[in-house]
């Protein structure tokens, strides 16, 4: 929001955390379904995209909605949203591409064919 302060376009900035703000809802909603589906004896594949589909269609539809009604400056609520969707997927890929790398499995020690 800073930059886009000294750049002239405060309201971009504003729309763009609240982007950011829209994916961190998103984030945590994932986080609650996922808790209560896989809570029952037997989740269901179907329950869970059901609910994926259904969350991402609501936060999609109110993404263009904000953009449409406050454009051009609107236009910074999807850019907000993609971009906490690259820094989720690059803190989740990050671990896993160093551990690929090291090549470790995160377990204590090693075997003797390590040495």
């Amino acid at each position: 929001m800073l930059a886009a302060g000294f750049a002239g376009q405060l309201m971009v900035g504003v729309f763009f955390g609240i982007g950011l703000l829209l994916g961190l809802l998103n984030a945590l909603l994932v986080r609650r379904s996922v808790a209560s589906i896989t809570a029952t004896e037997h989740p269901l594949k179907r329950s869970m995209a059901l609910n994926s589909a259904s969350r991402l269609a609501i936060i999609t539809i109110a993404g263009l909605i904000i953009a449409f009604v406050f454009r051009p400056n609107g236009l910074g609520v999807l850019f907000g949203l993609a971009a906490f969707q690259v820094l989720l997927v690059l803190s989740t890929a990050l671990p896993v591409w160093k551990k690929l790398r090291t090549g470790t499995d995160g377990t204590e020690g090693g075997s003797a064919g390590d040495d």
